[in-house]
């Protein structure tokens, strides 16, 4: 039966709250893990455990009423998708083989206002989706002279932290905190680094799944200055040789809709096109549409 929140429905974007560029909390519940907040205006189930999605399913309507947010996300294990369904929530992009290699998760949302199912940027979403498509892959090419690549480590960290907060004006995590990134560090969270001397020019990082043998490809970062010699690129290559050691079988990655550097250098490193994540996240000073690709590492 289809939970109903049609009180919430309306055409207006809402100005944000005072308390808006605070992080998301965070929490776990159960085995099961969920981050909402006024930043993204959202309920995200980041882990859902499907002998839990009944009970999930209620907290996050109640969430979503409790703080009136606009949007429900959910990532979605293939077990629990049709109870989702049924619950109102739609699929945005799916993955294949990303549960152990065999079992899909979805990304799955419920929007409770009018405004956040609509894009803003449509005509430009599409051009980089066609842009991105029509690039061939490229095959692996010598890192730039002057850089070096390496796994960040808890010294690394304020250093990290400065990095972020200089490209990412607003980012849904707080990673322009020292002390989030080494938390992550102790929790499947692997950054990498192209140093330049003896600072750091450009980041990423693999947040790990290991219980489910996937990886999201995320916290793409690079200074003005060293833009424009692919350390994005290499910095993802690097990432997928060294992730095999951790068990991961499938690496994704949720990228900017409007970017078409990100989408491009995905595409040309063979990850393939999974779906769009409508208005889901704020970053970059605003909630934006996010595009899903995905690649099988083994």
């Amino acid at each position: 039966m289809q939970t109903s929140l049609t009180e919430f429905v309306t055409e207006t974007r809402p100005v944000c709250p005072p308390d808006a560029e605070q992080p998301d909390e965070v929490r776990t519940v159960g085995r099961s893990v969920i981050q909402h907040g006024p930043l993204n205006d959202r309920v995200y189930l980041m882990k859902v455990d499907p002998d839990e999605a009944p009970q999930l399913i209620r907290k996050v309507y109640g969430l979503a009423e409790e703080h009136g947010y606009s949007k429900l996300f959910a990532k979605v294990p293939q077990k629990a998708i049709p109870l989702f369904t049924q619950h109102g929530f739609t699929k945005e992009a799916c993955v294949p083989g990303m549960q152990n290699g065999d079992g899909d998760i979805c990304f799955m949302s419920r929007f409770l206002r009018l405004w956040r199912q609509k894009p803003a940027d449509s005509a430009k979403m599409r051009s980089v989706l066609q842009i991105a498509a029509a690039k061939p892959p490229l095959p692996p090419s010598a890192l730039p002279a002057g850089y070096e690549l390496q796994e960040m480590r808890p010294r690394h960290t304020r250093e990290m932290a400065a990095l972020y907060a200089r490209v990412f004006p607003s980012y849904p995590f707080p990673i322009h905190e020292p002390d989030y990134l080494e938390h992550c560090m102790k929790n499947d969270v692997r950054f990498f680094g192209a140093m330049a001397g003896d600072g750091i020019a450009a980041l990423a990082s693999a947040e790990m799944d290991t219980a489910h043998a996937n990886a999201e490809m995320t916290d793409f970062a690079t200074l003005p200055a060293h833009r424009g010699k692919r350390l994005a690129r290499h910095l993802l290559a690097h990432m997928e040789k060294a992730l095999p050691e951790n068990g991961i079988r499938t690496a994704y990655t949720i990228a900017r809709a409007v970017s078409a550097g990100m989408n491009v250098t995905f595409a040309r490193c063979g990850y393939r096109y999974a779906g769009t994540l409508v208005n889901n996240t704020n970053i970059a000073g605003r909630i934006e549409s996010m595009n899903v690709w995905f690649r099988q590492l083994a």
